[in-house]
């Protein structure tokens, strides 16, 4: 895939005449993940032959990231697919065997993520004491019936009052903690223990969000990320396999690896027209690549890192919302739209880390399918932030990997917001030595040893992620999303080509974005949207009446 070639014009193609161009639309690809994969192979299948995909990493997989560990695959980035019915990665991976031997237990239904619905979460406070269990299943009941209350201000147009600030999480905290307290039968100190767990739940939350504090989630917009129906689902062999599926099809030269892009030249035909010289017709040629910005006709100029110029009608951008926000004023020339960039700024995104420990024995009791630190002098607190020094404290819990037969004796633990980043700046050994002193502190077990390995994520500091998925943050909505799925020009601003950019990615689905299946339908929903324009034009070449 080191090589990126580009197909020489064509002018005997049904697909030729569209836009008045008389050749294969040439299209560019930005990003080979799930979103840009899925619109490739969508593309080359309605025989769209001159694509190129631009990836600036050096693999394929975008936010999936498995890695080969024994007999076993780890996942740094996507790890489930949630639900099955009509979603487009489950039937991808059933119908290719990827499930045959995912266990029962890693069929969860439960909606906070854990690796196995088996056995029993084990709740440890920072004094080294289990709770119980059945105070553990009374508070959890009372948790996820204010969740239900969440959802309802967007299903049912449920007006939100100002002391919630429009925040998940102030609202959450302020509704449960009275709640708790108004309980008549709880002794002050089981009450406290029930406000301390109220924080954990929340950073459990947070980074299923994938936000730095449920704080930022909007309340008014929460209901509007909608599930699919059906369990939870782990690929045994990687979702990396996701990844070769949609690749297998696609041809190696059509994707170049470590090909950053630096700008997007966009209504570059209008702009600059004096580019094109009597030196680059004398020196045309059917090589589509340059390291001068020759025009010859396409309306977008990609500009790589390496000062190569891909000249394109069509590119569809599947970047993460977190390199938008971080480098959208250079990336664009012109600047985006003032409603998109608003967009840009208005939707969240932060980190979800992963911290893998392999240990050579468990200490953990065969029962316990995770442990769950609840520091009991967070009762009160109403900022779940840390300075850099306490970024341990972010780390939500540890989740067993089951079955044991496949991963040995290995846990995984979830730390989200600023406080991953800080956890990403640290060597392996102190990440590896403070989480051994966590454990030990909140396990009461001080003879708990190092473990053997250490293995963890870091999308937030990845300059070319920069971020896990994204969240509707207070004061963005789905309408957010939309905007940023818009392609640019917009059709009624301008009479130049149109489609002449497309957005695809997680952040750019209302319903399902931080998903997985969000991500590929993007992709399939920007590829569609090319192969619609040109069979319309098509349609109304070949009906053009004779005058």
């Amino acid at each position: 895939m080191q090589s990126c070639e580009i197909s020489s014009d064509s002018t005997d193609d049904p697909l030729s005449s569209g836009l008045r161009i008389h050749r294969q639309p040439r299209i560019v690809v930005i990003g080979a993940g799930l979103a840009g994969l899925a619109a490739t192979k969508i593309l080359l299948k309605n025989g769209f032959t001159d694509v190129s995909v631009l990836e600036a990493s050096d693999h394929i997989g975008g936010r999936v990231q498995s890695v080969q560990h024994g007999k076993a695959t780890l996942e740094l980035g996507a790890t489930w697919i949630h639900g099955a019915n009509g979603n487009p990665v489950y039937h991808l991976a059933e119908d290719n065997g990827l499930l045959e031997h995912t266990t029962d237990g890693e069929r969860s239904v439960g909606r906070i993520s854990l690796y196995t619905k088996n056995g029993v979460a084990h709740y440890q406070t920072n004094v080294g004491k289990r709770i119980p269990k059945d105070l553990v299943e009374e508070f959890s009941d009372l948790y996820n019936e204010v969740y239900e209350l969440t959802q309802e201000f967007f299903k049912n147009g449920k007006p939100v009052c100002a002391e919630s600030q429009n925040s998940v999480g102030v609202f959450t905290r302020d509704v449960v903690r009275k709640k708790i307290m108004l309980d008549p039968d709880d002794s002050e100190s089981t009450k406290k223990l029930k406000l301390s767990m109220l924080q954990q739940y929340l950073k459990v939350e947070s980074c299923e969000s994938s936000s730095p504090s449920m704080d930022e989630v909007s309340l008014s917009e929460f209901g509007e990320w909608t599930e699919i129906p059906g369990a939870h689902y782990v690929i045994p062999e990687g979702f990396m396999k996701i990844m070769e599926l949609l690749a297998q099809d696609i041809p190696s030269h059509t994707i170049c690896l470590r090909k950053p892009v630096r700008c997007i030249h966009w209504n570059y035909s209008a702009q600059h027209q004096e580019v094109i010289t009597k030196s680059s017709d004398d020196n045309h040629n059917e090589n589509n690549h340059s390291s001068q910005p020759v025009m010859r006709g396409h309306p977008v100029g990609v500009e790589c890192e390496d000062e190569e110029w891909i000249m394109a009608d069509h590119v569809i951008v599947t970047t993460s919302l977190g390199v938008l926000k971080q480098n959208h004023e250079a990336m664009f020339s012109p600047s985006l739209p003032e409603d998109k960039v608003l967009a840009i700024e208005k939707l969240g995104i932060s980190t979800t880390d992963k911290i893998f420990l392999e240990f050579e024995e468990p200490f953990w009791s065969p029962e316990c399918n995770s442990i769950q630190f609840v520091w009991e002098d967070e009762a009160q607190l109403e900022q779940l932030a840390y300075p850099e020094e306490l970024w341990y404290k972010k780390i939500c819990s540890f989740d067993v990997l089951y079955p044991p037969e496949r991963y040995g004796y290995m846990l995984s633990g979830w730390i989200c917001g600023q406080e991953a980043l800080y956890m990403e700046r640290c060597d392996d050994e102190t990440v590896a030595e403070t989480c051994t002193e966590l454990l030990r502190r909140f396990t009461g077990n001080p003879d708990i040893p190092k473990p053997r390995r250490i293995l963890r994520s870091s999308w937030g500091s990845n300059p070319y992620i920069r971020g896990s998925y994204s969240f509707t943050r207070v004061g963005s909505s789905g309408a957010d999303c939309e905007k940023l799925a818009m392609p640019l020009p917009y059709a009624n601003s301008t009479k130049a080509p149109p489609l002449q950019v497309l957005f695809a990615g997680e952040a750019t689905h209302r319903k399902y974005y931080s998903t997985t299946h969000g991500a590929l339908l993007s992709g399939q929903r920007e590829a569609t949207r090319l192969m619609e324009i040109y069979q319309d034009l098509n349609s109304a070449e070949t009906t053009k009446p004779n005058i």
